[in-house]
């Protein structure tokens, strides 16, 4: 019987998807990134014709299908903008003048550096006003489709203009959004789209960046679809032998006639993209569901998979569901959602479980630039980024403070990487003069839906953060508030829980803590305890812990285990990894916090990657650097700041990172490793061993192994075996007197040898390395590869203090994209091809050119050496942005 069922519904379901084979199936989604034109500032007259006030009523509609009512209705009437010259068409306006470019595109991280603006948001222009346009064919066959303009991610207070006439826009600069064009276009026509963008100053604590940063896409569809994010999957139950999916599709009807139609859904192990891989492994029976114009309805189903694949770090196996809309015979939607079969559970007294099974979080907080290329959105330099954390132990990431590219949720739920997707920095009271402040009581419900709605179907998501370090956590409006967001998450995601990362001690008793399931404490490791005694039945973390501070390959002496580390006019800090600003920790600190705490469900560190913006202590004045220095030692800094003035000050990207700027690993990164990765032999030695001017005095010398204990020579003479103590996390020689020569440890783990590492003093420079990550890669003018540069010593040795200026020559079909070297006070250009090496380290982004069949040759040279080459080829095509 159960046979001849299946037998029935896979006839039906045959029947369904070959009917009308031969028409196409009604849904496109096309990159739109190409042929952009761009240009800074409105045309004159503009005056604040297009402010937000201005536009706000024209706005508020467009986010009605992420609000309860009452809805906002679009004013009758002419527009904003609709007069202005940048919005209206070609020929009308001639944007020939205009700079061509693709899309993503960040216009600050073009500019130069300037030493008046500030480094919290990393000295670069990247506020003020800008428009895009672009001009495209559509062909007459789309006339009748629903055509809608996808934008991930335009920073900031973005508005849409379609051949001259006002389609919509988004403020919030970190939302995705979706513009229905069809009104405005003109099939068998030339189009013209505009985009205006104004970037507030002082509307962020970090680096922003400026323009549309992330993907743009145009979408194509039938009248009936599946709506934008309209697949809502979960799974309520799994086991080992089978697993029940619960799908939800909403259905949109955007034309003018009632509709009666047929709805399935399939699902399939999916590629590596996320797209069905192999025949359908269980479909549903077609539901009949009726529409009224302009009505949207869910059709649900429920599906089981059989000894389904679970999605978990190891091995993060996806599948994908396909949704099939039928009318009258014809297939006019075909939809793909990909998505993970799972469990997650946060315990109070267990930590987080996935699948059932612990996982200690091991987690870093990312901000959105990507270094050199500033926050245009590059999928390979993301991977790459994550690629470089799981080497670092990482299985978690937090996007602080702001939902990320959607890309980014893609690469972790392929490479297995837990996500706390994070909402927003700020609510009613602001940390800015402009920021989120401004429009949390129009947009706060709507923004956090949409985000909510676009990442729900990804395995990697297990926390929705509603919010960081909000000034509401000491208020008393703040455990009403942080309620009300939590409950507008529910109504997207009820499967997952809520969380915050609070810094003010108070936030964990006086209600606040209420407000999400599971709570988050900044820097609070010394809380953890009477945080569980108060509040025995909610979910602990860290999110946020360490901010430890230091610049890779630079040590500064006496070694203190204070909080200073950094020296007045030096600019940058000690690498010792003992230096935290006076409201952080050390690493250290946390630890010990958690193995006392053993029911804390891991931490987020701050940060994985050093980001632009942000060098505390170096700020914009310094003045934060007095907090670093003993009272006896203050009078002589403030003497001494005053005497530099305040616009000496260069630093102009974070310290924090574990991992430089350009993605050079700090000594930071081997001691998360020496705890993350448990299971992997490794041992490493700080700091390096070139100090000729420190021949007799005192060196102190630390080790992070993976062991348990070890043995340090210095020129084959032991220094001595030392073995970690309860709370300790690396092995110190603080006696050591500078020879030079080679250090070596050996590590021992349950007194077998584990590991070795040795550092060596080295000659002068004498040659350059080059190792390109990936010798080939795709000819699409999107792909990259990242090329380290070492200045090396005769014996092939880096060498630690080498400050060598080099020059960057490329041959052939391509693009030398940004050259860097993870020194935060470096104000050369990032475009630049000279650039000095930091601390024998120096690195180039190249890119092929579209089409392009031969390689890039990269040269790089120095004045007294000798120049080396790294070839570039070409690789299979891929249509992946």
């Amino acid at each position: 019987m159960h046979r001849f069922l299946a037998s029935l519904l896979l006839a039906t379901l045959g029947a369904l998807l070959t009917v009308h084979a031969a028409e196409p199936v009604s849904r496109e989604r096309l990159l739109f990134n190409d042929g952009w034109r761009f240009q800074k500032d409105d045309p004159a007259g503009t005056g604040n014709a297009l402010s937000y006030e201005k536009l706000k009523p024209w706005l508020l509609p467009v986010a009605n299908t992420f609000v309860a009512t009452p809805a906002a209705t679009r004013p009758e009437g002419r527009a904003p903008g609709e007069d202005n010259a940048y919005a209206q068409p070609a020929p009308a306006f001639d944007d020939s003048a205009w700079r061509s470019l693709t899309l993503p595109h960040d216009w600050g991280v073009e500019g130069l550096f300037d030493q008046a603006l500030p480094g919290e948001t990393g000295k670069l222009p990247w506020s003020g006003i800008a428009w895009y346009r672009k001009a495209f064919d559509l062909p007459a066959s789309d006339n009748g489709r629903r055509i809608t303009l996808e934008i991930d991610g335009a920073m900031a207070y973005s508005a849409v203009w379609c051949n001259g006439h006002f389609v919509g826009g988004w403020p919030y600069g970190y939302a995705s959004y979706q513009l229905d064009l069809t009104p405005y276009l003109k099939p068998g026509a030339r189009n013209t789209i505009a985009i205006r963008l104004d970037n507030l100053k002082d509307s962020s604590r970090w680096y922003p960046g400026g323009g549309i940063y992330r993907n743009v896409w145009l979408t194509k569809t039938a009248s009936i679809h599946v709506a934008q994010w309209g697949t809502a999957i979960t799974t309520p139950e799994v086991s080992a032998d089978s697993a029940t999916v619960a799908i939800q599709a909403d259905i949109a009807n955007h034309s003018t006639s009632p509709a009666r139609l047929r709805i399935a859904t399939q699902i399939f192990k999916a590629d590596a993209e996320g797209h069905p891989a192999g025949a359908a492994l269980v479909s549903s029976a077609p539901e009949t569901l009726t529409l009224a114009p302009g009505e949207t309805k869910p059709a649900s189903t429920r599906l089981t998979v059989v000894k389904p694949d679970l999605w978990d770090l190891q091995k993060p196996e996806r599948y994908t569901a396909v949704t099939l809309v039928q009318q009258e015979g014809r297939l006019i939607d075909r939809h793909e959602s990909p998505f993970g079969i799972r469990t997650i559970q946060f315990t109070a007294d267990n930590g987080f479980l996935l699948n059932g099974k612990r996982v200690p979080i091991q987690g870093v907080c990312q901000h959105h630039d990507l270094g050199a290329l500033g926050t245009a959105f590059n999928t390979r330099a993301a991977e790459r980024q994550v690629e470089i954390l799981k080497e670092m132990g990482v299985n978690a990431i937090r996007t602080s403070h702001n939902p990320p590219a959607p890309e980014l949720l893609d690469l972790c739920d392929r490479l297995g990487i837990l996500v706390m997707d994070e909402f927003v920095d700020c609510w009613k009271i602001r940390k800015t003069s402009n920021g989120y402040n401004l429009l949390f009581a129009d947009w706060s419900q709507a923004d956090v839906r949409s985000y909510v709605r676009r990442d729900r179907n990804h395995p990697c998501v297990i926390l929705w953060s509603i919010g960081n370090e909000i000034p509401e956590q000491s208020k008393p409006e703040g455990p009403a508030m942080g309620k009300e967001l939590s409950r507008i998450v529910k109504l997207e995601d009820a499967t997952r829980p809520t969380a915050i990362g609070v810094s003010d001690t108070r936030g964990g008793y006086n209600g606040f803590q209420t407000g999400v399931d599971v709570f988050g404490y900044n820097y609070k490791p010394g809380e953890y305890g009477k945080f569980r005694a108060a509040n025995p039945a909610q979910p602990l973390f860290g999110s946020e812990t360490a901010s430890t501070i230091s610049s890779r390959g630079e040590y500064l002496f006496p070694v203190s285990n204070d909080k200073r580390g950094g020296k007045i006019g030096h600019f940058q800090m000690s690498s010792y990894d003992l230096y935290a600003p006076s409201w952080a920790t050390t690493p250290d600190r946390e630890f010990k916090g958690q193995d006392e705490y053993p029911f804390v469900a891991g931490e987020f560190i701050w940060t994985g990657f050093d980001y632009l913006g942000e060098p505390t202590p170096y700020n914009s004045d310094s003045t934060n650097l007095l907090n670093y220095h003993t009272p006896e030692e203050k009078a002589k800094a403030e003497a001494e700041l005053k005497e530099l003035g305040k616009l000496r000050v260069p630093s102009r990207s974070s310290y924090f990172g574990a991992i430089d700027l350009a993605g050079f690993k700090k000594d930071r990164f081997y001691l998360y490793q020496s705890r993350w990765h448990a299971d992997l032999p490794m041992a490493h030695i700080l700091p390096h061993w070139n100090w000729p001017e420190r021949v007799g005095e005192i060196t102190p010398v630390h080790v992070y192994t993976s062991g348990d204990e070890a043995e340090l020579f210095l020129n084959g003479q032991s220094l001595g075996r030392k073995k970690k103590g309860k709370f300790e996390y690396r092995l110190r020689w603080d006696d050591v007197k500078y020879t030079p020569g080679e250090l070596k440890v050996v590590a021992y783990k349950a007194g077998k040898e584990w590991a070795t590492a040795s550092v060596k003093t080295t000659g002068p420079a004498a040659k350059l390395l080059a190792t390109a990550d990936r010798a080939a890669i795709r000819a699409d003018g999107r792909d990259l590869s990242f090329v380290t540069v070492t200045v090396a010593d005769a014996q092939g040795l880096l060498v630690p203090d080498a400050k060598t200026a080099l020059i960057f020559t490329l041959t052939g079909p391509g693009e030398l994209v940004a050259t860097d070297n993870g020194d935060a006070t470096d104000h050369t250009v990032f475009a630049s091809a000279e650039r000095k090496a930091f601390n024998g380290l120096a690195l180039a982004i190249v890119r092929l050119k579209p089409g392009a069949t031969g390689p890039v040759t990269l040269r790089v040279s120095a004045e007294g050496l000798a120049p080396v080459e790294v070839k570039v080829l070409p690789a299979s095509a891929s249509t992946s942005p």
